[in-house]
């Protein structure tokens, strides 16, 4: 598995491949943000309000819930809607992207699970140590 890895990477630098503008660093600085998976696992029911969002994630502050709305927003992954009612509702849900995301997220998902009981016991070891 690692000489793939290397081989792949070895393949990109041979490309003149640029670090700075790698596209997966670029997703996963916000996909891998603490907040962003379980909004995208939230929507993946449907379309819900901020509000709602917030009382699904009862940890999340209302900014950081903003932010990382605005941030799958600008990314392509979840749609805004406005509905012109008084007072204004709004309602985020996914797009076609942020649904296909879904499935590399559920496999993340799966394999730390199985992983955990693992990292756990290295986790002690190494504080053992």
């Amino acid at each position: 598995m690692r000489d793939a890895a290397q081989t792949r990477l070895e393949a990109w630098k041979a490309q003149g491949f640029d670090f700075q503008a790698c596209p997966v660093r670029q997703v996963l600085d916000h996909v891998a943000a603490k907040w962003t998976s379980l909004i995208l696992l939230e929507l993946e029911n449907g379309p819900q309000r901020f509000n709602a969002l917030g009382r699904a994630l009862p940890d999340i502050s209302k900014r950081m819930l903003t932010q990382s709305l605005r941030d799958l927003e600008r990314d392509g992954l979840v749609r805004r809607e406005v509905f012109d009612t008084k007072p204004p509702s709004v309602s985020y849900s996914l797009t076609d992207l942020g649904a296909s995301f879904l499935t590399p997220l559920h496999g993340l998902i799966d394999w730390a699970s199985e992983a955990m009981p693992v990292i756990s016991e290295a986790r002690l070891v190494f504080d053992d140590n």
